[in-house]
């Protein structure tokens, strides 16, 4: 994996305070896959949950602690946006295929997670099924961009 500083490339070759105002420019992405049957409360919930492991092995996608003009500090969150699409049962199979022909990190939910309550039941859970046999209902991933639009190659941006 490479480091922040490596894959944060600034647009233009300014330096010092006029670097401020020029877009970032990543040569990575985080993309959300969601099944396109899900209710609202559940494309939430699965974001939610398949986000928050990217950073646990991927620790370059968390940026800096923020504070508010008072000093009040808040967490640090991921420094790039993250894209979220949707597609079909199939296409979540297809691209949890890609992704792992690629060796991307990615982070899961089934439909079995939905009846869970807790961590531990929620990975007996995953463990139970073969991997052909999860019943994906949505996946993060995150690379290279190219890679990762790979990945994702059919799947449409979520309205």
């Amino acid at each position: 994996m490479r480091t922040k500083d490596e894959t944060e490339t600034p647009a233009g070759a300014q330096t010092g305070a006029e670097t401020q105002n020029v877009p970032v420019r990543f040569d990575t992405k985080i993309a959300v896959l969601l099944r396109d049957d899900l209710e609202p409360w559940q494309r939430l919930n699965v974001t939610a949950f398949v986000v928050s492991g990217l950073g646990t092995v991927s620790p370059e996608v968390i940026g800096e602690p923020y504070a508010d003009a008072d000093g009040t500090p808040y967490l640090p969150m991921l420094r790039q946006p993250v894209l979220v699409f949707e597609g079909t049962k199939e296409m979540l199979t297809t691209a949890h295929g890609r992704a792992l022909s690629r060796s991307l990190p990615m982070a899961v939910f089934t439909s079995d997670l939905f009846s869970t309550g807790n961590d531990r039941d929620n990975r007996a859970a995953v463990r139970s099924v073969g991997t052909d046999q999860l019943d994906l209902v949505g996946m993060a991933v995150y690379g290279p961009r190219n890679a990762v639009d790979k990945v994702l190659k059919g799947a449409r941006m979520h309205p």
